[in-house]
């Protein structure tokens, strides 16, 4: 008869004795399988939940980026940059600056990769009397064409104003009766008009728009602008700062201006919901590393105590099954089994006892641990509901763990009974049967 013939004959004889022991192996490994199974899980629903609260952040994000660039492309440009010497309460009084600078600073601007910006447009404006009809007007000179350094130029739509044509705000052709596809005279030059603006209720109302050059010739100011307008991109929104200083170190003979409006309010929205989004983002995962770290050590110490008291429920199991199989040892070694023969049945028995024991463990602990951690973790884990509700069946890594740690629990309980069985005395134990 093999050892292996010995071994299963003894199971089947002495059940209640060997499935005892199984299911102290298996609850060892299946509170471990089921605790890993748990902080697996807690670590997807933590992912879960960071990926959505980032997709929302994100959508927010762009909804308010649109509305943003919406809100600029309307407003046009949002940053002015004056000469120095500008007093700004003249400007801000009079709505045009008297002091001028040279047009060669927007090519300088171009040229330096400034990277606070997008676009850059140079105007000449100044307040003038209209001779051919006695008004006071506000006379802008710009170009259709915007120095671009740091983003695509069509995203901001320019109005271009090429020479020989003039655009009126709307108390002008309104007060004056003008059309579009009319002929004017304006300081002795003659001008189409091509477009009338609708009311604003800003200077703009009181202005008329010519092309830049033209307006150097009028007012005598070739080569001069007063104002270059820019656009903050997207990186340096609501950051004001940056944009100055950025500025005012390529062009130390300037100052620059931020245009109140509901751009900058939408702009400190956007700004505070991304800091709002990121800071939530944090405070989540802040919390649920918290608890994974407070479920770890709770899950190490019941692991820790459940194995320990498995262990020695295994180990008096043993004992006990050794105590009833002493005539039977005595018997087989009088038959010529040797102590390392009679070791290996009762450690044989341990390592089938591991095996399924450990088997067992991890389908209880795998298939227990998402129920116990609810429904929603149990979906985070494995997806939509019914789409591969047991994925971690497949966690080959884990079942190799569980078995494992059940086999080292049934051999290590079962060492020291084995040992005892196997250095029995034969005469001496069928003498005292």
């Amino acid at each position: 008869m093999t050892i292996w013939k010995l071994v299963t004959s003894e199971i089947l004889h002495r059940k209640m004795n060997f499935g005892l022991g199984l299911l102290s192996v298996a609850l060892a490994v299946g509170c471990l399988a089921g605790s890993l199974t748990l902080v697996k899980l807690h670590d997807v629903r933590t992912q879960t939940i960071l990926e959505q609260k980032r997709v929302e952040t994100q959508e927010k994000m762009l909804a308010l980026e649109d509305d943003v660039k919406k809100a600029m492309r309307k407003l046009g440009f949002n940053i002015v940059i004056l000469p120095k010497g500008q007093n700004l309460s003249d400007w801000y009084a009079d709505d045009y600056g008297a002091k001028y600078m040279p047009e060669q600073y927007l090519a300088r601007l171009g040229q330096s990769e400034i990277v606070t910006i997008e676009h850059l447009v140079p105007r000449l404006r100044q307040k003038v009397e209209w001779p051919e009809t006695k008004w006071a007007v506000i006379l802008a000179g710009t170009t259709d064409k915007a120095v671009n350094p740091a983003a695509d130029a069509n995203e901001l739509a320019l109005e271009a104003v090429p020479r020989g044509k003039i655009v009126l705000g709307n108390e002008v052709h309104q007060g004056l009766g003008l059309n579009v596809g009319d002929t004017i005279r304006f300081m002795g030059r003659e001008f189409l008009v091509t477009k009338c603006r609708k009311e604003l209720g800003t200077e703009d109302d009181m202005t008329v728009w010519i092309n830049l050059r033209e307006a150097q010739e009028l007012l005598d100011k070739k080569g001069l602008i007063n104002e270059i307008l820019a656009l903050e991109c997207r990186s340096a929104w609501a950051n004001l700062p940056k944009v100055r200083a950025e500025i005012t170190r390529i062009l130390p003979n300037t100052q620059v201006v931020e245009k109140a409006s509901d751009v900058l309010a939408k702009t400190h929205a956007y700004m505070k919901v991304e800091e709002e989004g990121k800071a939530a983002i944090e405070r989540e995962q802040e919390n649920m590393a918290r608890l994974r770290v407070t479920w770890v050590r709770f899950a190490r110490v019941l692991v820790s105590l459940v194995m320990a008291i498995c262990v020695v429920w295994v180990a008096l199991l043993a004992a006990g099954n050794v105590r009833g199989r002493r005539t039977e040892v005595g018997i087989l070694r009088t038959l010529g089994f040797r102590s390392r023969q009679i070791l290996y049945i009762f450690l044989s028995r341990a390592i089938v006892m591991g095996l399924v024991g450990g088997i067992l463990g991890f389908l209880a602990g795998g298939f227990l641990a998402p129920l116990l951690g609810g429904a929603g973790l149990a979906s985070n884990w494995a997806g939509p509901v019914g789409e591969g509700s047991y994925e971690w069946m497949f966690n080959f890594n884990l079942l190799g763990l569980a078995v494992f740690m059940a086999v080292a629990i049934a051999v290590a309980a079962s060492w020291v009974p084995a040992i005892i069985a196997a250095r029995q005395d034969p005469a001496i134990t069928l003498r005292e049967e």
